[in-house]
This record gives C-alpha cells, structure tokens and sequence, in this order.
C-alpha cells in the first residue's frame, strides 16, 4: 500500500493511491480513519487492515481525487524525529578518499548515525532553497524506514516488525559549510538542517516482498539531475541493514511510531563522491529526481529563495514562483 500526505482546503490528510487516484481515508471511512498519517502511523496493523478493508473507490467519489490534481506534501510532513545512519560501505570510503582520509576503524564497530532537522522536511513538490552562503550544494540518495510501533532494546532479529514502511529520503548538504564545521569535530548542522525531502509515498513494508533477498532487498537506487543519470547503486550492497540500525538506535532508548531511520548515501549517491568533474554542483533550476525500485520518484527543483520562500529565482534572477512541480 502507498500512503501520502496531500493539502485539502487548507489541511494536510492522509490518503492511499489506488491506480492514478488519491483516496481520502478519513473522508471515505466517514471519520473512522484518521486525518493525518502519524494518527495512522500510530493505528499500526489494524490501522493498515482498516485501509484494505475499505476496498476500492472510483472516480466522481466523495473524497477521491486524480493525483495529477493533488498537492502532495512529504509522507510524514512532521516527523517524530530523523536519524540518518551511515551505512553504506562504498560511500564512506570515497567520499573520505576525496578529503584525503581513510576510513576510521571504528566504522566497523557499529553503525553511527546523527540527528537532522524534522521540522525542515520537504515533500515531493517543494522547491529546494539553496542556503545563502552555499556554493557547493548536494543531494545524497537515501532510503529511509518509519517505526511502526514503540520499543526499547530492539534486537536485529525482532527489528522488522517494528518497521511500518518505506521511502526515498533526499539528504540535501551544503558540502562548503559543513566542510567547515565539522573541523570542530561535533558533527553536521548548518550543512545539512535547511532541507531533507521525503516521498513521493510511505510504502508499507508487505509491497517490499518481492525485492527481499535475505536480509537485504534488491532495489535499484538512482538519481538524475536534469534527466542526466549520476548516480546508481543497489541497497543490497548496504553494509549495515535497517535491522542493525534499529538494534543501535534503540539501545538504552525508546523509538515511537513515525520516527524516521535513513540509512545514508548509497554509493555513487552525491556529488561529493563522483566529484565535480563529473557534475558541478547543484545551482538554481537544477531538478532532481531521486529514483528507488518500489517506492517511485522522488523530485525536487533547486532555486534561489527571497523573503521567506515568497519569491523563487532562478540562476538567471527570473521569478518562478510560480512554476509547477511534478513527481
């Protein structure tokens, strides 16, 4: 099942897709499902059997709308929280090889996250304003699993049943500033807080099936830029699974449902890995698009922002503010 944010009148909902429809499950459940997708969140699996047993719906329904006409928001606009893990072998290796480091013992030792902005996501629609003193901006090809329900001192082997699902997370870095910060030795922050993209949809986990291969899935990840392909990997070749992150996370602490886990960039997944004589990087009028087996497209425009996302510029100082974005 995929589930989405989308604005109605005013009002961030919840809703499922069902072919090319978005299907308001408060709405068609007459007020039995939730308006927001953490209260779904929160339902765990009898709130997912409610959404299947409401069986299907056609166009001209009330609260059934095309999704071509739909304002999607981020999956889950306002995240309990976001880890962001480090967990792909490939990346760390060559993104610390190009500033002429090798990769630290203790990577190995257990998987290392940090802490980012949950109140700075950005959906599938949303302009990505480039911060004011950024020069070398990044996107980096994540995905990212959503806590389904609570727990403390999760073990790798129970970790699956507390995921609820999945999407393709967008952890967009402003390579100058946070080259410069982290010389203090405290880790990312005004590098990486302005933005992080979630979307288009929250699969639930049961539509990964398919793609499982042991512990791991078989999904391709890649990104474009302009339609230009840059980057392409599997998360198979992660080096630390989903499962062992939500064993390290919940060490000593207790997850809640609609907490965020992004596994970190898979590798070939940024500019700073391929370098810049591969692509520049991003400046305004760029259009990334975010690309992961089962779970859609995930696309953004870079831009210049004034006066508080009131007016957007492009490299050429035009205002397109009014420009639409798409999936």
């Amino acid at each position: 099942m995929k589930l989405v944010s989308f604005l109605k009148e005013n009002e961030i909902r919840v809703g499922k897709i069902q072919e090319d429809f978005v299907v308001d499950l408060h709405t068609v459940s007459n007020g039995g499902l939730p308006k927001d997708i953490l209260s779904l969140i929160q339902l765990g699996e009898d709130g997912i059997k409610q959404v299947e047993n409401l069986g299907g719906f056609s166009e001209g329904d009330e609260g059934v709308e095309r999704l071509e006409k739909v304002k999607l928001e981020s999956p889950i606009p306002r995240p309990v929280s976001i880890r962001d893990f480090y967990a792909f072998e490939d990346h760390v290796k060559t993104a610390r090889k190009r500033r002429g480091l090798e990769v630290v013992p203790e990577w190995y030792d257990i998987p290392v996250f940090y802490f980012t902005n949950h109140l700075a996501v950005k959906g599938p629609q949303d302009v990505i304003g480039i911060p004011s003193d950024c020069q070398w901006l990044d996107y980096e090809l994540e995905i990212a699993c959503v806590i389904g329900k609570e727990g403390r001192n999760i073990s790798k082997e129970n970790a699956e049943e507390y995921i609820y699902g999945y999407f393709i997370m967008n952890d967009w870095s402003a390579r100058d500033i946070q080259k410069h910060e982290m010389k203090v030795g405290l880790g990312p922050a005004k590098g990486k807080d302005f933005a992080t993209s979630f979307g288009p949809y929250l699969v639930t986990k049961d539509e990964l099936d398919s793609f499982k291969e042991g512990d791991r899935f078989n999904l391709t990840m890649t990104a474009k830029v302009n339609g230009k392909l840059l980057s392409k990997g599997n998360y198979k070749d992660i080096y630390y699974t989903f499962a062992e992150m939500i064993e390290r996370a919940s060490k000593d602490v207790t997850l809640y449902p609609g907490e965020v886990i992004g596994s970190g960039t898979v590798g070939t997944g940024c500019i700073l890995e391929l370098g810049t004589e591969t692509h520049p990087w991003l400046k305004a009028g760029d259009v990334v698009e975010l690309e992961i087996d089962g779970l859609g497209v995930l696309q953004n425009t870079v831009a210049n922002i004034r006066e508080g996302e009131n007016h957007v510029l492009s490299s050429n100082g035009e205002d397109t503010s009014q420009t639409s974005h798409h999936i």
